[in-house]
């Protein structure tokens, strides 16, 4: 039994949509601090997230400026040549400071762990993308009704 009384399995389903570096480490860092607190994870890649499992784009990730207001630049200064490049490189390397792995890595650490890794059907139609495309690890590609009876019961996060 569970400290909060509770004894049934917990489970987190994450739904990575989005696919620059400023997004692809949340889901990361969060599937891998559940399966360290022995929390079922599923990680569920969509739409612009997929850039996350490709491997042609998985470990060349940006971080845009162009409206994100937290990046503290007018939006202006975002459309200049070279500052998504910029910004990328700034946060690339406080990823490193901070010991974390590159993306790839990051992915076979959390699938070893024992979390599934599956991509969206419908946004691998629509990117015209094969399984071939994808990380080795992810578990499968599937669609939107398969994703609903994985994450019965779990708490699901969108990101």
């Amino acid at each position: 039994m569970s400290e909060n009384g509770n004894d049934a399995e917990r489970k987190l389903c994450i739904i990575c949509s989005k696919g620059t570096i400023d997004m692809a480490y949340p889901g990361l860092v969060l599937a891998n601090a559940a399966l360290m607190e022995g929390i079922d994870v599923t990680m569920f890649f969509t739409f612009w997230g997929m850039d996350i499992i490709n491997k042609k784009k998985m470990n060349n990730l940006k971080a845009t400026p162009l409206g994100n207001p937290s990046m503290g630049m007018p939006n202006i200064v975002g459309i200049l040549p070279g500052v998504t490049a910029m910004a990328s490189a700034m946060m690339k390397k406080e990823i490193e400071k901070l010991d974390f792995p590159p993306v790839d890595e990051f992915l076979e650490t959390i699938h070893d762990a024992g979390g599934k890794l599956y991509a969206c059907r419908m946004a691998m139609d629509m990117m015209k993308l094969k399984k071939e495309d994808l990380f080795s690890e992810v578990d499968d590609v599937i669609g939107a009704m398969e994703f609903m009876e994985l994450s019965e019961g779990a708490q699901v996060l969108f990101i």
